[in-house]
């Protein structure tokens, strides 16, 4: 690499620009301007004295020396995520920024009591949510805790199992009542797609060649969906069974469920910080998935 390439901030971008295809997506994940994107490529290319991207109609692609810069930012990227966890791993303050990344239904209605208690014991930690059920990288400090669903953790990560979701069927009140005695099969249900993968197999064996009539990416969206009365719902019980306007309509089998991981990663585990938040959030979140019923 040049050795005139001294800032990984116009590496980054080039980064976000070579994976999202486009000025925009890249601005988004930075979370800047598009024109601050346009200039840092701009920029970059002029101190490469190359092109790295073909301007396109529909976006921006790599040229052939474009490809052969990425391959080789990625392995700085890596070099220097390695470095930042390192570092962060000797950290021993109870002190500083977490990040957490949850999906939608654990950050709307599981994490927020247990953060605001969790911000009572521990005043001097500041906590980040990122919201999405897109699969943040740890290994690269796009997030420092991750709440994943499933039964099988990613074997590059560290952590605890918090509990296991337990899921039953819900419909609002005004669609039971006005469907009395219908077999499951016979009603329309709300379906999850996207990347609820897990629970989308699971209802395809529950319910074999039942077509959902509505589909949401967002469990927290399918709740509302189920009030609104479009039908039935699988739903985690630790969520639905709060909910005054939803009723219980039928159980589900105990493999209709889903372990609840709290996981970061192996070089960040002894950070005090991160620390302090797997082990208050682990039992507080184990109890939350005890709900009655």
């Amino acid at each position: 690499m040049d050795a005139r390439l001294s800032n990984w901030d116009d590496l980054r971008v080039f980064l976000a620009v070579a994976r999202a295809g486009s000025l925009s997506g890249a601005a988004r994940h930075l979370g800047v301007n598009h024109s601050t994107v346009f200039r840092r490529i701009t920029g970059l290319e002029e101190t490469l004295d190359v092109r790295l991207f073909e301007r396109l109609p529909n976006g921006y692609a790599l040229t052939p020396v474009g490809e052969e810069t990425l391959g080789i930012v990625e392995c700085i990227e890596d070099d220097v995520a390695t470095l930042n966890r390192t570092v962060t791993g000797q950290d021993l303050r109870l002190s500083g920024s977490v990040r957490i990344t949850a999906v939608d239904m654990l950050a709307f209605w599981l994490l927020p009591d247990h953060l605001a208690r969790f911000r009572e014991a521990y005043p001097r930690i500041e906590i980040g949510v990122s919201v999405g059920n897109e699969t943040l990288d740890l290994s690269r400090r796009e997030t420092d805790i991750a709440l994943r669903i499933g039964d099988t953790p990613p074997e590059t990560l560290v952590g605890r199992r918090a509990g296991r979701l337990k899921f039953a069927v819900y419909g609002a009140p005004d669609y039971c009542a006005a469907h009395p005695g219908t077999e499951l099969a016979q009603h329309s249900w709300i379906g999850l797609d996207g990347g609820h993968t897990p629970l989308t197999r699971q209802f395809e064996q529950f319910l074999p060649g039942i077509r959902p009539a509505t589909r949401s990416n967002s469990v927290a969206c399918t709740v509302r969906l189920a009030k609104a009365g479009l039908g039935l719902a699988a739903l985690p019980c630790a969520i639905a069974d709060q909910k005054p306007d939803l009723v219980r309509v039928a159980e589900l089998p105990d493999s209709f469920g889903l372990d609840l991981w709290l996981l970061t990663h192996e070089d960040l585990r002894h950070t005090a910080r991160i620390r302090a938040v797997m082990e208050f959030l682990s039992p507080a979140l184990g109890e939350s998935l005890k709900a009655p019923g």
